[in-house]
């Protein structure tokens, strides 16, 4: 396994440069960075502590700055130090101004403001939590998303995801033996998916899950002809609703949230 230092500096949360990092860090096998996070650094103070771990763990360095004098001092360390200085955001910036024809701000962390969108995020937040695991479903219909499926077909983290992205989510379990709530049927605004995993990796999931909690793993949760069962009765009724369905098997949390978000789109009507 090979290694490198790989600093990561912004001038905010440092959310924007780890996710660069990490979209291209996972292209690249038998490859490990150690990392070093620098958030908040928008003072010459800040700078010099920066270059003070570079020059103690020479690497790669991903930049996220707006400030200018900021950055020179950084970029000039780094090309005394003879290490990569990779401003991220530098060439969508540069596009973006030469489409438009318009200069952008220089406002650290300006990304992370208070405004509309950063308090739908929230309220979607508060909507999707309380309304988890087939919780608060008298006011269901004022949902964006629900998200239907057996256990274990990840619809908490998705639903999170998705609030996150700020549709308000709810999720509602499909439990054996149990019709789902009527309410479910009744709604008529919020997009309905269903979920559904591969009875085989939905076993082994919930095996998984029993020996966490020290459980017995030979119980009806976790046998395989009622596991396959429960997959196929989820799947009868997605289609008899009409509902759109996404199999988790081999999907991230991020690939599924991408593919509702899409459905959604397209159910609103706007351009994708």
């Amino acid at each position: 396994m090979k290694q490198f230092h790989l600093h990561l500096v912004s001038d905010a949360s440092g959310e924007t440069v780890s996710s660069v990092a990490r979209a291209c860090l996972v292209q690249f096998e038998g490859i490990e960075a150690i990392p070093h996070l620098w958030w908040l650094v928008r003072t010459q103070g800040q700078v010099e502590r920066v270059v003070e771990g570079i020059e103690a763990s020479p690497g790669v360095v991903l930049v996220t700055l707006m400030d200018g004098a900021v950055r020179g001092l950084l970029e000039e360390a780094c090309r005394r130090l003879s290490v990569p200085y990779i401003p991220v955001l530098d060439p969508v910036m540069a596009s973006l101004a030469g489409y438009l024809d318009a200069d952008f701000g220089t406002q650290p962390g300006r990304q992370h403001a208070l405004d509309a969108a950063y308090f739908q995020r929230i309220d979607a937040m508060h909507f999707t939590l309380s309304h988890d695991d087939g919780q608060m479903l008298h006011d269901l219909d004022a949902a964006d998303v629900i998200l239907v499926g057996v256990s274990r077909t990840s619809k908490t983290p998705t639903c999170m995801y998705l609030a996150n992205r700020g549709l308000k989510a709810a999720n509602i379990p499909l439990i054996p033996g149990m019709p789902p709530p009527p309410e479910l049927f009744a709604t008529k605004r919020p997009l309905i998916v269903g979920l559904t995993k591969e009875p085989k990796s939905l076993t082994d999931i919930r095996r998984s899950r029993l020996r966490f909690l020290s459980q017995a793993e030979e119980s009806d949760y976790a046998d395989p002809d009622r596991v396959r069962e429960e997959v196929g009765m989820a799947r009868k009724l997605f289609t008899q609703q009409g509902w759109p369905v996404i199999d988790v098997s081999r999907r991230s949390i991020e690939e599924a949230s991408a593919t509702i978000l899409q459905l959604y789109i397209r159910r609103k009507g706007a351009p994708t």
